[in-house]
């Protein structure tokens, strides 16, 4: 199966309860504010978020449909090119670009979310770019992270610095990035404590990482990174927020995307952040991720 097969069988779900929502609701040639109305509610059911889906709405019923054409088609063309208008702005190819020059990239996100994966997945691509990647394993608080860190660096051949569990994780983020520089190595991933916003000393060395990297480039960290899990819902909502408050976001990566989830929260994202998508998570091997695409993505949802 190619990566595109798996990326539409990610949202097949979510691609479903579209189509099979529009054919139950379109059941005539005409569309009248209570099919308007019904459309809504079902983009809202499927996580597109209410302002984006009110626009939709709006400009379905400002659309002179032809009675003459096949209506659930023209119905699926409007919400491609919504989809698109809105997300081929957000776009973020350059990230997997190789750099001249040393590129510090922060990865946050709460326990649970696929975090280390997706590292080892993105490393993987930029070295394959031709980029010399080194991880730190900073989420010091979890053995186990340090562990499957370290097997994700065995597995693509990168480089890692990691300490013992319970080490400060800022001072495994500035050896990292030390490393680099006196090895003229060009990508430094930083792995980060699953922390929640009520975890106070968390937060704090999750800023403290940031600082530590300032120190060597005061440009630092040239990226942060959130890592979603698409299965959390709106709860997702609550998540950027809170960490786009301690460091500003400049990016997006959302993963689990296994055909169990409600794909729409992208776009809801999309809509109201306006951050950058980077990639979408779709497994667990290391070939099982998708480079964000806005028109893979709206194929991909309305299937």
């Amino acid at each position: 199966m190619g990566i595109f097969e798996k990326f539409k069988l990610g949202f097949k779900k979510s691609a479903e309860n579209i189509t099979s929502g529009l054919k139950e609701i379109i059941i005539k040639k005409e569309i009248d504010d209570k099919t308007l109305n019904e459309i809504e509610e079902l983009l809202i059911r499927s996580d597109v978020g209410v302002e984006a889906s009110s626009e939709i709405r709006e400009i379905i019923s400002q659309k002179k449909i032809d009675p003459n054409l096949n209506i659930f088609d023209e119905i699926n063309k409007i919400l491609t090119e919504y989809i698109v208008g809105i997300m081929k702005p957000l776009e973020k190819r350059d990230f997997f670009h190789n750099h001249n020059k040393l590129n510090i990239v922060l990865i946050s996100g709460v326990n649970g979310v696929g975090k280390t994966t997706t590292i080892g997945k993105i490393g993987k691509i930029l070295k394959e770019n031709g980029s010399k990647v080194v991880l730190s394993a900073s989420d010091t608080f979890r053995a186990a992270a340090i562990d499957q860190l370290d097997k994700w660096a065995k597995k693509i051949n990168v480089e890692i610095i990691k300490s013992e569990p319970g080490s400060d994780p800022a001072s495994v983020a500035f050896k990292a990035i030390q490393h680099a520089k006196n090895k003229s190595l060009n990508q430094v991933i930083i792995d980060t404590a699953g922390r929640l916003q009520n975890k106070k000393n968390l937060m704090d060395e999750y800023k403290k990482i940031a600082n530590v990297a300032k120190k060597i480039d005061a440009s630092a960290p040239h990226q942060v990174v959130l890592i979603l899990d698409a299965t959390s819902g709106q709860n997702i909502i609550n998540q950027v927020d809170e960490f786009n408050k301690i460091i500003p976001l400049t990016g997006l990566i959302m993963t689990k995307l296994d055909g169990t989830a409600k794909g729409g929260i992208l776009l809801a994202l999309a809509k109201k952040y306006k951050l950058p998508i980077i990639g979408l998570g779709l497994g667990e091997k290391e070939d099982d991720f998708q480079i964000f695409d806005a028109e893979k993505f709206a194929k991909a949802f309305i299937q």
